[in-house]
């Protein structure tokens, strides 16, 4: 409607001018805008759509290339350093395009320690210590638990490859996450309960995961 009124007014001002003017200039461009509007549109799906499809053949690699699973990282890790497994995680190494395990462990003394571990052969190949700020929200988390982030681990495997596995010590349903993988990128988030190792959906994920493709929309 409103096109329509600024066509009628450069009309009436060519003719009282005494001049030409053209009014489909500004449908044309109206429209070549909107054109070029959709083919823009249309042109960041398809990057999207390239980079989750090169996102998943790079998890599908990782996954792959890991000959140890992640209960077998979190055994080898407590072998090395003693203490409570905290996390595992099959991640690229730092700085480089290596994958490895790499598993956080709080020792008795309240140090947190990062240990590296080989996905082929399980052998730990790097260990350092970190600064952590939540120490004694994990141990009050951990307090009274009966399952351990191994069994956490294997409880998780029955629904696919496990790729990571950490403690949620926040709010009131205090758990073990794992995330596993499926062939062709397919991934699911799970919660484990502290006591009984029951293994639930992680409902409140997928539920992130689709306010996340809303807000897309």
């Amino acid at each position: 409607m409103k096109r329509n009124i600024v066509i009628a007014a450069v009309t009436a001002a060519a003719l009282i001018g005494g001049g030409t003017a053209t009014a489909l200039a500004t449908t044309g461009d109206d429209t070549g805008s909107a054109r070029q509007t959709a083919d823009t549109r249309l042109s960041g799906d398809d990057v999207r759509d390239d980079q989750d499809g090169a996102d998943d053949r790079d998890d599908d690699a990782r996954v792959s290339s890991s000959k140890v699973t992640a209960p077998e990282a979190i055994a080898s890790a407590l072998k090395h350093t003693s203490g409570t497994a905290v996390s595992a995680e099959l991640d690229d190494e730092d700085d480089s395009a290596k994958v490895v395990w790499k598993v956080d462990v709080l020792s008795g003394d309240n140090t947190w320690h990062s240990v590296s571990v080989d996905p082929s052969s399980g052998k730990v190949i790097g260990s350092h210590t970190d600064e952590e700020d939540d120490t004694a929200q994990v141990r009050a988390a951990l307090k009274g638990s009966s399952v351990t982030a191994e069994e956490a681990a294997k409880a998780a495997a029955g629904k696919g490859v496990v790729t990571s596995v950490d403690l949620d010590e926040d709010g009131k349903d205090k758990s073990w996450e794992a995330e596993t993988h499926k062939s062709g990128g397919a991934e699911q988030d799970w919660k484990i309960d502290l006591k009984t190792g029951k293994v639930t959906a992680d409902r409140s994920d997928a539920q992130d995961d689709d306010a996340d493709n809303d807000d897309q929309d």
